[in-house]
């Protein structure tokens, strides 16, 4: 799909309806494989994957008092006791209906469409997704837009879990091994404390090892080291709708580089955001069909930063309205990435 610009172009694919290519000024600013092949037997990093049913983790895999019930899910977050973005085969593993052409917003795009049954991956209920990709030219700028709209459409239970977002990994100086000389701007500098285990305590304090919100600052070859849940939104466990698209546009990040000209900005209208260095990064080298070797790619070689509710909002009763979805509602978010070179 074109911005109407031939050097600004996407490529999507139905597996995951994930980003495989999100290209400025001719330059790739996303990791990703050469061939789909790939990204079935070779993508455990998640690249470019649309994360759900739920994002990010789940305390203890557990949902409790769910439906009157507890529902046990997949444990998969390394030495952690978590459920990590919606288990073993989440929707990131799955094949969308798509990409179709489609006319949205009066922009060109594309729909990807994909019904999770009733105990995919241990989740209660049958839930219908609809992911659209709109791409445009703004000012010079590639941008695209990227929706999501989740109902629960089955009449197994009364209510489920859901949470939408993209794992793309972005690099603005392609071709170099790692990230280190990205500038950074974060839109906060409120996150969610952890536990030993990567799951927020409940505690939103100011993150120690950045400068305030607002001021740039440069990725070392090792520091800063993060892989956070940044909040936009303080009051959200309270405030929140269950469809956050007809809110206000937040800028949650910036990225640039020096050495390449190319940067980013990401808005979205959700509550939080992940902001990932990428430090355990990795991504197996491949070979394509024909004869071109794709080495591995290793720590800090892309920056993750995923639009999103709380992480464990699907486990924690008392954040749970961002996330809880019953029948005849919608969850839906929307986010914009802006990129340009100067």
């Amino acid at each position: 799909m074109s911005a109407t610009d031939p050097q600004s172009a996407f490529t999507f694919l139905s597996q995951g309806a994930l980003i495989q290519e999100f290209k400025v000024a001719g330059l790739n600013i996303v990791q990703s494989f050469p061939e789909a092949k790939f990204y079935q037997t070779h993508n455990e990093a998640y690249l470019g994957e649309t994360i759900g049913r739920t994002t990010n983790r789940v305390k203890r895999a557990k949902l409790e008092n769910l439906n009157g019930r507890t529902y046990e899910l997949a444990v998969n977050d390394g030495d952690n006791p978590n459920s990590l973005h919606g288990g073993a085969r989440g929707w990131g593993k799955q094949d969308f209906e798509g990409p179709k052409p489609v006319n949205r917003n009066g922009k060109e795009g594309v729909q990807f469409r994909y019904l999770s049954k009733d105990g995919e991956e241990a989740y209660p209920g049958t839930v219908e997704c609809f992911v659209w990709y709109t791409a445009g030219m703004e000012d010079g700028k590639t941008i695209l837009e990227v929706e999501y709209q989740v109902e629960l459409v089955g009449d197994e239970c009364e209510e489920s879990v859901v949470g939408v977002t993209n794992h793309s990994y972005f690099h603005v100086n392609p071709g170099a091994p790692t990230t280190e000389g990205t500038v950074v701007t974060l839109g906060t500098d409120n996150y969610l404390e952890l536990d030993a285990h990567q799951v927020p305590t409940g505690n939103i304090t100011l993150f120690p090892s950045i400068p305030p919100a607002g001021v740039s600052f440069t990725l070392g070859p090792t520091e800063p080291a993060i892989d956070d849940c940044f909040v936009i939104d303080t009051a959200a466990p309270t405030s929140c709708p269950l469809d956050t698209r007809n809110l206000p546009m937040h800028m949650l990040a910036t990225i640039s580089h020096p050495n390449t000209g190319l940067h980013l900005e990401i808005h979205s209208t959700e509550p939080a955001f992940q902001f990932y260095t990428g430090d355990g990064l990795y991504i197996p080298k491949v070979e394509t069909d024909d004869g071109v070797k794709i080495p591995s790619r290793g720590k800090r070689s892309g920056i993750a930063i995923e639009p999103s509710r709380y992480v464990n909002c699907a486990g924690r009763e008392e954040w749970r309205g961002m996330c809880r979805l019953r029948k005849g509602e919608l969850w839906g978010a929307k986010s914009v990435y802006r990129a340009w070179k100067v």
